[in-house]
């Protein structure tokens, strides 16, 4: 397509692919699309081995990184190791969730992750920056929140246009307003992390709002699963689709098997906002771990990245267990989805994901231009 967005990040198609998985990535750059890795999970030793092979992979091809910093966290200790603010999450949420584990059959659960990289926190963030940067990326990416002034200084010096997610109009202004390049308006209809403002009614008013600041590109995100939904989307103003959800059934995704069969068992209303996982609202599919959070008897979420750090070793440990064939492990199993997962109906790989994109924003975008003849 020729679009400024497309000659500006040197890519064929406006799909954008946030995933964190690294094959995701690349397959995605490779079909046409951009893959943008999802680094908020990694440390930094890890994030370098895995742009090195994206950088092999893709042969020049353009691709992003995401790093997650908010904006808004309880707990902003510089330098704090994982292992010290394990030590601030109550016993009665260590016993909560070691009771729950139990319930379904999983056992040996119930403790904090203590080893490993502090997720969220600024003074990791940095130091994923100093990789991301160190690499030829066309992309840096921040959600929950306006990114740290020094992504925005590293864009410029590096050339390397920044992005933030938004879920609201005043959102994408404060962001505009702070020097970001490309605006991904989010409606509340996607996986992860999200507002309540669904996308059809986001993508109009973000674009309406940032006429003042040039109309810089907005992407659009939230339930987008198939090309003739982006094509309804740039129809509204939008630059491109930024999509996450669509990929997660496909061979190449970090999912095991039994997400992958749980995604395509789901509706679009197997899905919910709870603060279960990572301590802020975040989209995921229904299950009796989201469900337990959400009851009389739940201590309540703990501030990010408290919960992160509870949950994780948890939920990982009843997938281990489900991939073993225990039923009640299964239906704690959970994942970052929007509810988009209700048109996902079997199991494709990324190229054939990002040929069916274009196939049918193709198609919608003759049909609709049949109409004016």
């Amino acid at each position: 397509m020729n679009t400024e967005l497309c000659k500006r990040l040197g890519m064929e198609f406006p799909l954008f692919a946030f995933s964190h998985c690294r094959d995701v990535v690349a397959e995605v750059s490779r079909a046409g699309g951009f893959g943008v890795f999802g680094a908020a999970a990694v440390s930094p030793e890890q994030l370098e081995l895995e742009l090195r092979w994206i950088d092999q992979q893709v042969a020049g091809r353009p691709y992003g990184v995401d790093v997650l910093v908010p904006e808004n966290m309880s707990i902003h200790d510089s330098g704090r190791n994982t292992r010290g603010l394990a030590e601030r999450i109550p016993q009665q949420h260590r016993d909560f969730v070691r009771e729950l584990l139990a319930k379904h059959g999983v056992e040996g659960g119930g403790e904090p992750r203590v080893e490993g990289t502090t997720p969220f926190m600024a003074d990791v963030a940095e130091q994923l920056m100093d990789v991301a940067f160190s690499h030829r990326i066309g992309l840096i990416a921040n959600a929950l929140g306006v990114p740290p002034q020094s992504m925005i200084e590293r864009g410029r010096r590096h050339n390397v246009p920044v992005a933030a997610l938004v879920g609201a109009a005043e959102h994408a202004v404060r962001q505009a307003a702070a020097g970001v390049d490309i605006i991904v308006a989010q409606g509340g209809e996607a996986g992860g992390h999200c507002g309540e403002v669904s996308t059809l009614v986001l993508i109009p008013e973000v674009v309406r709002a940032l006429k003042r600041f040039g109309s810089p590109p907005v992407l659009a995100a939230g339930g987008i699963m198939t090309g003739r939904q982006m094509a309804a989307c740039m129809a509204m103003g939008a630059s491109g689709a930024w999509t996450g959800s669509v990929w997660l059934a496909t061979t190449e995704s970090e999912c095991s098997p039994v997400l992958r069969q749980k995604f395509l068992a789901a509706t679009s209303r197997d899905t919910v906002r709870s603060k279960g996982r990572t301590g802020k609202y975040s989209r995921q599919l229904k299950s009796s771990w989201t469900s337990a959070w959400e009851s009389d008897t739940s201590p309540g979420a703990l501030p990010m990245p408290l919960q992160s750090l509870l949950s994780e070793p948890a939920i990982q440990l009843a997938i281990r267990e489900a991939e073993k064939g225990n039923p009640r492990a299964t239906e704690l199993v959970t994942y970052f989805i929007g509810q988009g997962v209700g048109l996902i109906d079997s199991v494709s790989t990324c190229r054939q994901v990002v040929a069916e994109f274009m196939d049918e924003f193709a198609a919608a975008v003759s049909e609709i231009s049949t109409l004016l003849e």
